[in-house]
């Protein structure tokens, strides 16, 4: 079983960009989280985080994107992330049958730094890090 992804319709609402993608990787919801809510996990497929502190309310500075707080904490469900300038990173983690998890991400920004492209990227790296035994 391969993984996918599913981009959403991305919308501005003002100066602010939102993307959503609907990723599905195969692997349980177990083996996803650390990839969304470590810093060894980020590093791997998306950007350092050279400080993550995994609790609501936490300090968090993602390598080139910013600091600032963890605006939701649910662990191995959701982790969002928001930095300087009102950027926002939503992960939100669910279970897609037995073995397997879907990733709906929220991506809502200013400017217009962000892709779809990079992001698809992302998300392959991601699946691929994931798939290795």
């Amino acid at each position: 079983m391969s993984g996918s992804i599913e981009q959403g319709a991305g919308r501005t609402r003002g100066s602010t960009h939102i993307l959503h993608f609907l990723v599905r990787i195969p692997r349980p919801m177990e083996t996803v989280w650390p990839a969304l809510a470590t810093a060894d996990g980020l590093a791997t497929w998306f950007t350092p985080a050279d400080v993550l502190e995994p609790h609501l309310g936490g300090a968090v500075t993602l390598h080139g994107i910013g600091s600032g707080r963890i605006t939701a904490w649910d662990v191995e469900r959701i982790a969002e992330y928001t930095v300087e300038g009102g950027a926002r990173l939503r992960f939100h983690l669910e279970r897609d049958g037995d073995n397997a998890s879907a990733l709906r991400f929220t991506h809502e920004f200013r400017g217009g730094q962000e892709s779809e492209q990079r992001w698809r990227a992302r998300f392959e790296r991601l699946i691929e890090n994931l798939s290795r035994p």
